[in-house]
């Protein structure tokens, strides 16, 4: 899977060391971000329920990040995160869910900016479930990581 477009990922995020507060309120923004996703299913509006399911994915990516003292930079942020979370962590996760990380992104990208009500009520509710899968992973990941103390 080619996330990213030849754009080389040495590029794609720079060292910053390690921010503890970074990658709790990260953490604490995909949570957030959740439990919205979920209210917004509720209320019907499919699109924006995968927006915000999907930003409590990019959030708990960013929290890995900020655990490793790394940073997005450049034009193309949100990919940097999804290439950052493939490149160190692929192997903690199963390919399926960074496959959906990434097609989400891109997803987002058309319903926020292009196009309106592309999103089904069953897309929404698999990706409030692959949202939730995610960040619960993160949350075990960031507890058992070494350079990273709660």
């Amino acid at each position: 899977m080619k996330m990213n477009s030849g754009r080389s990922s040495r590029k794609m995020w720079e060292k910053v060391g390690v921010n503890k507060n970074l990658v709790e309120n990260s953490l604490s923004l995909a949570k957030r971000d959740l439990k919205t996703a979920k209210n917004v299913f509720e209320d019907k509006d499919y699109d924006w329920c995968l927006s915000i399911a999907y930003n409590a994915m990019l959030q708990a990516g960013r929290a890995l990040m900020f655990s490793k003292g790394y940073r997005p930079k450049g034009k193309y942020k949100h990919v940097a995160v999804v290439e950052f979370v493939k490149s160190k962590f692929g192997r903690e996760f199963a390919d399926q869910m960074l496959f959906i990380f990434n097609k989400t992104r891109k997803k987002r990208h058309i319903a926020v900016y292009e196009q309106v009500e592309i999103v089904s009520e069953d897309e929404a509710k698999n990706i409030i479930s692959w949202a939730t899968q995610f960040v619960k992973r993160v949350e075990e990941l960031l507890k058992n990581n070494d350079s990273y103390e709660k």
